[in-house]
């Protein structure tokens, strides 16, 4: 053992003083380099079948999970299904305009800004695939966020956690409106101006309102998390979580809403009712008249 230590203090006092022992390093390790493969390869398997076993348990769970959620969604499309028919029929009766199902093309992320104070990402759709400026951008969960910026081959999508978002939203259990804003943090929203009596509750679903005609209605924002009542405040401490998965989503949609309703000219809110004609008998026509509380 002092010979082996004596000879590996000779070997490192050569190697520091001359440059010729760098070829004969060179030398041997091409020649202790299939013993050192060989040395490695028994943990090699064992790292090989580890990781083998692994992805095989992994591959088997996720199995297991998508399964449970193609039969939770089949239930809810069979439920979905006569909901929808309920409610073309309702409509029907109360002769309201049938909603146009909204087209769409995919879109997959490239990249996310560096900036911590900012929360946008680069998609690769641009203007060849029609993308437009305020175009929404769903993920398989909800709404993330709007298009700000297009080129050619490629768009910027500002989320709704930027702190300089802020989109119209209802609440789904009751249909209050509220304006839903972004804090500058991926897991928390702020929904501005509740008035403290407001029915309005841990646990609800916020959806798009689709009042400022750029979101449609009805796609998912957020989940209230907190409510807050501060004694002699007029407004509540309201936050949500988005339901999007703003981190983890690689795949979107853009919609392309349908056109909406054109809304009526100024001239139109301007129009005075015709005034009422006389009868043969002195009697003004009643279908004439303004309506009456009574009657409304």
């Amino acid at each position: 053992m002092l010979l082996c230590a004596v000879a590996a203090s000779a070997l490192m006092f050569v190697d520091h003083r001359f440059t010729r022992m760098e070829e004969v390093r060179a030398q041997l390790t091409t020649v202790v380099a299939p013993i050192q493969w060989l040395v490695a390869v028994p943990s090699d398997i064992l790292a090989w079948g580890s990781l083998a076993l692994s992805d095989q348990r992994g591959l088997v769970e996720e199995n297991r999970r998508l399964r449970e959620q193609i039969l939770h969604l089949s239930h809810r499309v069979q439920h979905m299904s006569s909901l929808t028919a309920e409610n073309v029929r309702l409509r029907e009766l109360l002769g309201a305009a049938a909603r146009s199902e909204a087209e769409y093309i995919t879109a997959e992320l490239l990249s996310l800004d560096s900036d911590p104070f900012t929360h946008q990402m680069v998609i690769d759709r641009g203007r060849r695939n029609g993308v437009y400026v305020g175009q929404p951008v769903l993920d398989a969960s909800g709404l993330v966020g709007q298009v700000t910026a297009v080129s050619a081959y490629s768009s910027r999508v500002l989320m709704v956690a930027d702190a300089s978002h802020a989109l119209p939203v209802q609440v789904n259990r009751n249909g209050l409106r509220f304006v839903l804003q972004g804090s500058g943090q991926y897991d928390s929203l702020r929904v501005v101006h509740v008035p403290d009596t407001a029915d309005i509750r841990e646990g609800d679903l916020l959806v798009t309102s689709g009042l400022a005609g750029r979101f449609p209605p009805g796609y998912p924002v957020a989940r209230i998390t907190e409510v807050v009542h501060d004694p002699g405040q007029p407004f509540a401490r309201v936050t949500a979580e988005p339901v999007a998965r703003l981190q983890r989503s690689r795949h979107f949609l853009l919609i392309f809403p349908p056109e909406p309703a054109p809304v009526p000219e100024d001239e139109m809110w301007d129009r005075e009712l015709p005034e009422p004609e006389e009868s043969e008998g002195g009697e003004v026509d009643a279908s004439l008249l303004p309506a009456t509380e009574e009657q409304s």
